[in-house]
């Protein structure tokens, strides 16, 4: 069996499949290998974030993740009907409940508008009380276009597609990545040639570009996430996505309540620092990530910046006490009887040598290699759309 092969996608998870997706529909008579480490697909951010359509509302005007998270929906969900991928439109209120956050809540909706946001409008607290009688908040933006996938479910569909556009493509599980050099990726299962590699390996993401010989000017530190879960007794409290006004000193949305696909309620995440950049539990912790995260020196610039939100995070974490009390910011009758422990996910998040958090999207290329650096959040909702910006440099 010959290991050459037109394309070589490294990793998996959604920007992995989707991009490998939109090769084999551009150039189906090529063919592709997807390697990917694990013995499944989406198992690490693609199959542990929070399953949600972003709509774009967020992002500054302009920026990559603006402009890809609008484009990416609309084909995301588009992709959804045509290959019976389970989706809910069902909306989002981002909810103020300090005079402070109504100012804040004003700047995300100017953004809404100049990023084409469709359908947002204002929330009264009536209003809000009227689409979540359980939630409380003094002004709200309702996002008629924001819902929930699986994601998973949409990586296997991927994977489903390129097969039955070409037959020679395939996925080739636990196969580790050990460097990539002049167009031949050499691997735990041997070496696999091809004209064009393209990177997105998400946690591991700067050590695969770094196997390329390539400077990413950037680590990955890996921010776990925890979650509750509401009771069968106590999930009808919430109908749609309700999320608070994210501070904006971080790239990450703050603690929210998402009804799921399957019909479970999420509470959550929060964001600490992980001791294992695949490490979902509380007392996860690995040698090698935490010895490359805390002698990166933007690692300290960052945790000196923000000690105090940190310490907040971490204490949450152990605390679900303090879990609950966050939540009960917008939703005051929810109790420690409402919600249980449940999974957690780990953020690949890029920080830059100053401790600086990278926020948008960033992709480079050395000769015939792309690498996809940094894809926080919505990327997973873009990913139809970064494929699109990928298969261009190709």
């Amino acid at each position: 069996m010959s290991n050459k092969f037109d394309f070589i996608v490294v990793g998996a998870g959604v920007i992995g499949l989707a991009t490998a997706y939109k090769l084999q529909c551009k150039f189906p008579s090529k063919t592709i290998v997807i390697l990917e480490k694990e013995p499944e697909i989406g198992l690490h951010q693609t199959g542990r974030n929070s399953g949600v359509i972003h709509s774009g509302i967020y992002y500054t005007p302009d920026s990559f993740k603006a402009k890809n998270c609008k484009n990416g929906r609309e084909q995301l969900v588009s992709f959804a009907e045509k290959f019976d991928v389970d989706y809910k439109t069902c909306g989002k209120i981002i909810v103020a409940t300090t005079e402070d956050e109504k100012g804040l809540l004003d700047i995300i909706f100017a953004k809404g508008i100049q990023n084409g946001t469709p359908g947002i409008h204002y929330l009264t607290s009536d209003q809000i009380k009227e689409k979540e009688p359980y939630i409380r908040g003094i002004k709200g933006i309702w996002v008629p276009t924001a819902g929930i996938i699986d994601y998973v479910g949409l990586c296997k569909k991927f994977l489903e597609q390129i097969v039955s556009i070409n037959s020679q493509s395939k996925i080739v599980t636990n196969c580790k990545v050990e460097f990539i050099l002049d167009g031949e990726v050499v691997t735990s299962l041997g070496s696999f040639s091809s004209n064009k590699v393209i990177c997105c390996a998400g946690l591991q993401a700067d050590r695969i570009a770094k196997k390329n010989k390539v400077d990413p000017k950037l680590q990955i530190v890996g921010f776990r996430g925890d979650y509750y879960e509401m009771t069968e007794v106590s999930k009808f409290k919430i109908k749609n996505l309700v999320y608070p006004v994210p501070d904006p000193n971080f790239p990450f949305l703050g603690v929210h309540f998402t009804p799921m696909i399957d019909g479970r309620v999420e509470c959550g995440p929060n964001a600490v620092f992980s001791f294992k950049r695949e490490g979902y539990t509380t007392t996860s912790f690995n040698l090698k990530d935490s010895w490359q995260a805390l002698t990166y020196g933007g690692t300290w610039k960052l945790f000196f910046k923000h000690w105090r939100k940190g310490i907040e995070e971490y204490k949450r974490a152990f605390s679900k006490k303090l879990f609950v009390k966050e939540l009960q910011g917008m939703m005051p009758s929810i109790t420690m009887d409402d919600v249980k422990p449940a999974r957690a996910g780990v953020r690949a998040q890029a920080l830059d040598s100053k401790g600086g958090l990278v926020d948008d999207f960033k992709i480079v290329e050395r000769i015939n290699v792309i690498h996809v650096l940094n894809a926080p959040s919505p990327a997973a909702t873009s990913c139809l759309a970064i494929a699109d910006e990928i298969v261009k440099i190709i």
